[in-house]
């Protein structure tokens, strides 16, 4: 899964360039739930919703929530300092 395309279509304003894969990961590792990062990763390797409920044993509503509250932490200025090379 390439981490820097996933983000960016999810960051309104991204200023400067994103580090590098490995550190991308780390940083979502750090910053997200267990269960907003195995949906957030699912979510973008093109898994639906329903598979991603059998995966996590969890609802539909519960993992729709999970996927927009990690987009939502995406957007956070913290956030974007720790993914962004300055």
């Amino acid at each position: 899964m390439n981490f820097a395309n996933a983000i960016e279509t999810h960051i309104e304003k991204l200023v400067g360039t994103l580090k590098d894969e490995k550190e991308l990961k780390e940083v979502l590792k750090r910053k997200f739930t267990k269960k907003e990062y195995k949906t957030f990763l699912n979510k973008e390797e093109g898994k639906s919703f329903e598979e991603i409920c059998e995966l996590l044993n969890e609802d539909m509503e519960r993992v729709q929530e999970l996927y927009k509250s990690a987009c939502k932490k995406l957007n956070q200025e913290l956030m974007k300092k720790e993914l962004v090379d300055l």
